[in-house]
């Protein structure tokens, strides 16, 4: 197998016989063995019977079908547990990116192991703009990685990315970011981004506060996930020895000047809180520490 085409759909039943044909007129002229994979994620329409229908007609068309709505991680996920073919591309369903830009994605992927979308003149309202805007300048400066589009669904993978990157949550958005901690080579290339048609958008403002908690998880994967003694004792030991610190010069205000400890107590009570608050974080990252000592999962990549 050449080619597998990974599309996370929900609710999207007007949408899917269109993006069919598209995707196989396009995919005939690429020379490619290819198969379609259709993660239906809980649709509470017809979705999966569309899906049903041209699967039983073509099969080279596969539909998965979600108990409920797990979210796109977990669609992708299951997608990438089912690939075939030695590149994966994967775009959304509500035929907003454009199959016609797949070519494009192909001959990029070959000088990188991962190609991001750029949606650079992305028919979307301003309120969706304007946040993704913000939130690609976050995850540049949290993580170093370069891409104008990181949260873009339009993306082709070499296998071995796929094999090696564990999604849940949503952590989708961050693809790039994981896979360029990982080793990779993350390029992108412009494509061609239309107006919804059929269906409504997923998106919700609830999002963006996922989204930032998501990116700290991504920062904490990215630099403490096989260290966690360098976060949570470094935080340990400035707050117990600030602490002490408080402890110290209150007794030696006692002692040199006569001064009651108890004169100030906040500031007394505040010293013994910031030691003990530093032990537990210094217990936190030894247990850290021990977990992952215990842990079977590989922690390398073999080129």
């Amino acid at each position: 197998m050449d080619l597998s085409i990974v599309i996370p759909v929900y609710n999207e039943e007007r949408n899917i016989a269109p993006l069919y044909q598209k995707l196989r007129d396009v995919l005939r002229h690429t020379g490619k063995k290819y198969e379609l994979i259709f993660i239906d994620d809980g649709s509470t329409d017809n979705t999966f019977l569309e899906l049903k229908n041209i699967s039983q007609k073509d099969k080279q068309v596969k539909a998965i079908r979600f108990q409920r709505n797990f979210g796109k991680s977990a669609a992708l996920s299951a997608g990438f547990d089912n690939v075939k073919g030695s590149i994966v591309i994967t775009m959304d369903g509500d035929l907003q990116d454009d199959p016609g830009e797949i070519p494009k994605l192909l001959e990029k992927v070959k000088d990188s192991d991962l190609v991001v979308g750029w949606r650079y003149r992305r028919s979307d309202t301003l309120w969706k703009k304007l946040p993704s805007k913000l939130f690609n300048f976050l995850v540049t400066l949290f993580t170093g990685v370069r891409v104008h589009d990181s949260n873009c669904c339009f993306k082709a993978f070499k296998k071995k990315v796929v094999d090696n990157i564990n999604l849940y949550g949503e952590l989708h958005r961050y693809i790039p970011s994981i896979a360029y901690w990982k080793g990779f080579k993350v390029g992108e290339v412009k494509v061609m981004h239309n107006k919804r048609i059929h269906g409504k958008s997923k998106y919700g403002s609830s999002r963006l506060l996922k989204g930032f908690l998501d990116l700290i998880t991504v920062k904490f994967l990215m630099q403490y996930s096989t260290r966690p003694m360098h976060l949570f004792g470094g935080v340990g030991l400035i707050l117990s020895s600030l602490g002490s610190m408080v402890i110290v010069f209150l007794y030696l205000r006692k002692f040199l000047f006569g001064i009651r400890i108890g004169s100030v107590p906040y500031l007394f009570i505040l010293g013994v809180l910031s030691v003990i608050l530093g032990m537990q974080f210094v217990s936190l990252g030894l247990l850290g520490e021990m977990i992952i000592g215990k842990s079977r999962i590989k922690r390398y990549i073999i080129k």
